[in-house]
């Protein structure tokens, strides 16, 4: 079993990190070819644990990408005490989605879930709804029926994206997980954080310019994150798309490895970049449990993570 220990020192509050905006950060291809002169990437081999973790360790079951298609896994899932899932588990958000998601999670025998949204989750993103949901809020320009007009149907009947956003507060229908939008969570002393916002991508939910934009979501992450869950990879780690084009995030590479420098960074979105990696000192995890062909054969990932002093499970 592969695991990082210690313990970060930081102050814990969210600050402006001062990380700088890449000149070229509209082209993450090219920005990683730049780049990856001077980064170690290090490919992982990893199994599921075959035995229990120890008493001063906490395991976490990590999946993404699951677009309504948990009743075709083709694998059990690992146990474990915590249980993440990085986003896109809908194939536009509509309730009867959400809900069959949210009763496959009650199904799980995890102590701990823990869920953020992706850029399928279209009716969490308040941009779509034309007002405020109860919990979460975001200005935009656009709003309601005229942006859900606006996007690409992915393949989809306008009409089920338009009925999906026209239902109010899906976001409550996740009772059986800790639902994290752009918010801290600590799990036995462990300290997570999940943000769902990823660059422009079809304009379809929690899309963001690159650059500044994102860079303001990154900036409001805790220097003392020991987990981080993001929808979006960073750029050069598990990003790449059959295209052989990079769809990561730059500034979100930076904010990772010089600010936060959590011990665990998870992510999916890009299916094809399923895999764990590492620079030598954190560890990257694209947990797309769809394949580029969308069928779902990619296993959960898991990984131990020590208990800090003073806390037990």
């Amino acid at each position: 079993m592969w695991c990082l220990g210690g313990w970060n020192c930081c102050s814990g509050t969210s600050r402006m990190s001062g990380v700088p905006i890449h000149r070229n950060t509209r082209n993450p291809t090219e920005v990683w070819e730049e780049l990856r002169r001077h980064h170690k990437i290090i490919k992982l081999n990893v199994k599921t644990p075959e035995t229990p973790p120890e008493d001063n360790m906490l395991r976490f079951v990590c999946m993404s990408d699951t677009h309504c298609l948990t009743s075709h896994l083709q694998f059990e899932i690992p146990k474990g005490d915590v249980f993440l899932h990085a986003g896109d588990f809908t194939r536009c958000g509509n309730a009867s989605e959400v809900e069959e998601f949210n009763n496959w999670l009650g199904a799980l025998p995890h102590k701990h879930k823990i869920v953020i949204a992706g850029n399928h989750e279209l009716s969490f993103d308040p941009r779509f709804k034309g007002k405020s949901s109860i919990k979460h809020h975001h200005k935009t320009a656009h709003t309601g029926d005229g942006l859900i007009n606006e996007i690409p149907d992915l393949g989809m009947e306008r009409a089920e994206l338009k009925a999906a956003v026209a239902q109010d507060n899906t976001v409550d229908l996740i009772t059986n997980a800790v639902y994290l939008q752009d918010q801290p969570h600590t799990v036995c002393g462990v300290k997570l954080y999940g943000s769902p916002w990823q660059p422009e991508f079809c304009n379809w939910a929690f899309n963001l310019p690159r650059g500044k934009k994102c860079l303001e979501k990154w900036d409001a992450i805790p220097d003392d994150t020991d987990v981080l869950i993001t929808h979006t990879p960073p750029v050069g780690y598990g990003d790449l798309c059959c295209t052989g084009v990079r769809a990561g995030c730059v500034e979100l590479l930076t904010t990772v490895q010089s600010r936060v420098k959590p011990k665990y960074h998870l992510f999916g979105h890009i299916h094809e970049g399923y895999g764990v990696t590492s620079d030598g000192k954190i560890i990257f995890i694209n947990a797309s449990t769809c394949n580029i062909n969308y069928v779902p054969i990619n296993p959960p990932i898991v990984f131990d993570v020590p208990i800090p002093p003073g806390f037990s499970k």
